[in-house]
């Protein structure tokens, strides 16, 4: 008898934490506004990162002219030029940076700095992080959106909650905006895609149920 009466008690117990977990998950994901639909800047320019590939190429020098890769400290090393800072400039800027390096020993170089392999500024990397099939850090490109990078990660996981995702936008302060993975990649839902902007983190939690 009184097992049976401590087994409804239980039960009563874990429908009531259910229901109330149920709740706040619920409210909490309400709190967060849905994320813009248009966010990308038509003024963005790339920025070089450590393990991006550069082709530089100095005009009517050829021997001056390499390719190489960032090192992680940010530089890259190359004939005439021992280290030089690349991490967070534009290919332009890196260009400019190298003309004036390379004026102390030839007169009047022109530089053109092609970027040929892209990782990103680690500031400006997009980062996937839970229920994602393949999570990861995806170089931003311009007009990136949801779904490009829900397609580079694989998609959702069978365990995702994708409408309970989170997307957290470094370039605001690290303000949260609600997401509808689910409805965009299961559902196919088109006005579930939004934009996405250097910096962002896109969390996608593990469903209850």
């Amino acid at each position: 008898m009184w097992f049976t009466r401590l087994h409804e008690v239980l039960g009563a117990a874990f429908r009531w934490f259910a229901a109330a977990a149920l709740a706040a998950l619920a409210v909490g994901c309400a709190s967060l506004p849905p994320a813009p639909t248009v966010a990308a800047s038509p003024d963005y320019r790339y920025l070089i990162g450590p393990g991006d590939n550069v082709n530089i190429i100095v005009w009517r020098n050829p021997e001056l002219s390499m390719s190489v890769p960032v090192r992680p400290d940010g530089m890259i090393a190359g004939p005439l030029i021992e280290d030089m800072p690349a991490m967070g400039k534009t290919p332009t800027a890196l260009g400019r940076d190298m003309e004036k390096a390379l004026g102390t020993f030839i007169r009047d170089p022109v530089v053109t700095v092609v970027v040929t392999g892209f990782v990103g500024n680690q500031s400006e990397q997009i980062r996937v992080v839970g229920e994602a099939s393949k999570p990861q850090a995806l170089p931003y490109r311009q007009n990136m959106t949801l779904l490009d990078v829900m397609i580079a990660v694989g998609g959702l996981t069978d365990f995702a909650d994708g409408n309970g995702a989170t997307l957290l936008r470094a370039a605001e302060g690290n303000k949260q905006y609600s997401v509808r993975l689910s409805d965009l990649i299961r559902r196919g839902d088109v006005s579930a895609n939004v934009d996405v902007k250097p910096g962002d983190v896109l969390i996608i939690p593990q469903s209850w149920f």
